[in-house]
């Protein structure tokens, strides 16, 4: 990989080799990128993608890693983590719009100082804005769907702007997860609120997640995605898998649509422990459930769930 051409693109100091991605994952768990570069702008990232295209080298755009399970021998090729204007938040009366990058909990603390309300289901999601939009986040009864009033994106015929119903979102989908698309940035549309009504909301909602949530341990989130008509915690808890592991990855013995690391689990562990899980809930119920978070293989994104069926 040209390390020079990167430089030229970035600057000193914005492309990084042999990167371990654990850290940059809530799951901790990951092996070493060969490159992450971190581009302050459209123009640099454009830059940037054109270079992997040209070289044919596999690219992944990071946020908080929050929705995540990197693999064992980590990423061959260029991590992107963008910062600089993608990390800018600017309110406008009850509009707030901010970069892909601003974490979903600095967007709620946005909200709280302006006393605007309808985003405090979102205070306590891991992730960023730019991951809220491509998943269509959400958390107590709230979808990023519900409070967003444009999307910018960039694809391979430059940068737009839609509105929140061009972009199929759907339960945890969207149109760049099928279709392509970097989001850049997204507008969102709230209320006026009074300040201490949204900080108890906020408050409310965190003692929620503590008391539900294994927030003690290392993971990637709610684990499955919610099959029609069912709770993927409760199947799972009812198939007797609670606690259930292997090596260090275990099925969260306080919820059990949570798969943490109680250790040093390996990604190959947490794949293991993802495909008994869905065959044991499936033979017990004749439900699958499928995971909504993602894998990182050393290419590009893989299907954590691979069934011979």
């Amino acid at each position: 990989m040209n390390m020079v051409r990167l430089e030229q693109i970035l600057g000193a100091g914005q492309v990084k080799q042999n990167v371990c991605l654990a850290p940059y994952t809530s799951f901790r768990i990951g092996g070493p990128a060969d490159v992450m570069v971190h581009p302050h702008n459209v123009e640099q990232l454009q830059a940037v993608l054109a270079y992997c295209q040209e070289e044919n080298i596999p690219w992944f755009l990071l946020g908080k890693g929050s929705n995540l399970l990197v693999n064992d021998e980590g990423f061959r090729g260029v991590i992107i983590l963008p910062e600089g204007e993608f990390a800018q938040v600017e309110v406008v009366e009850c509009e707030i719009t901010a970069g892909c990058s601003v974490s979903l909990a600095r967007i709620a603390r946005e909200a709280l100082d302006h006393e605007l309300t309808g985003f405090e289901f979102a205070a306590g999601i891991p992730g960023t804005l730019g991951g809220g939009v491509y998943m269509n986040a959400g958390a107590y009864g709230g979808e990023m769907c519900q409070v967003l009033k444009s999307i910018t994106y960039l694809d391979v015929n430059g940068v737009h702007t839609i509105a929140p119903e061009d972009a199929q979102l759907g339960y945890r989908t969207s149109r760049f997860m099928q279709e392509g698309g970097i989001v850049l940035k997204a507008t969102i549309g709230l209320q006026p609120g009074k300040r201490e009504e949204i900080l108890a909301k906020v408050q409310e909602l965190a003692v929620q997640r503590k008391s539900k949530q294994p927030l003690e341990y290392p993971s990637a989130g709610s684990m499955f995605k919610r099959p029609e008509g069912y709770f993927a915690g409760k199947l799972i808890q009812d198939a007797g898998l609670r606690g259930f592991s292997v090596g260090d990855a275990q099925v969260s013995e306080k919820h059990c649509g949570f798969v943490v690391n109680v250790g040093k689990a390996s990604a190959a562990e947490v794949k293991e422990l993802v495909y008994q899980v869905s065959q044991k809930v499936y033979e017990t119920f004749g439900v699958r459930i499928w995971p909504e978070v993602r894998f990182l293989a050393p290419t590009g994104l893989k299907p954590l769930l691979e069934l011979e069926e």
